[in-house]
């Protein structure tokens, strides 16, 4: 197996799993802040109640926006956008929603365990958003585009 072969579907399966684990999150947040957390928010102060109410929309962002990251790394992928479409800016990750977390420790345990793993998922796709970027930059010459695109084809 060639190199950029087997790093095409190490790639893929990267893509693949973060996508699993973005909607799955993304299930999680919105069955807890909809519906199982009802209780626990209701329990709250209201400074508390107000904290839990933009953690929620931060916690259904994060994964949104990376679920956008990844849907786009599909496209590349697939041959239906360039690379260097996907290091527009509009279609890099961007900045995740800051938490305060003074707000945070107030939280009920459910809804910082949802924070948590939101601010980690972004955190890992973050880090792959830089090094593609990183890399495309070093990689842009037409040479290696030519290159990638023979490898894409066989």
């Amino acid at each position: 197996m060639t190199g950029s072969l087997h790093d095409s579907r190490m790639r893929r399966r990267v893509i693949d799993t973060l996508y699993t684990d973005a909607m799955i999150l993304a299930d999680e947040a919105r069955s807890y802040f909809d519906d199982g957390g009802r209780t626990d928010r209701n329990a709250l102060d209201p400074m508390a109640r107000v904290a839990f109410s933009c953690e929620s929309l931060k916690v259904t962002t994060r994964p949104m926006h990376v679920i956008a990251w990844l849907l786009t790394q599909r496209a590349v992928d697939a041959g239906e956008m360039e690379l260097r479409e996907a290091l527009d800016p509009s279609r890099r990750l961007g900045d995740a929603p800051v938490s305060e977390p003074r707000s945070l420790v107030a939280l009920p345990t459910g809804a910082q365990r949802l924070i948590a793993a939101s601010r980690e998922l972004h955190g890992r796709v973050a880090r792959l958003d830089a090094a593609q970027a990183g890399t495309a930059v070093v990689t842009h010459s037409p040479v290696h585009a030519l290159q990638g695109r023979l490898a894409h084809a066989f």
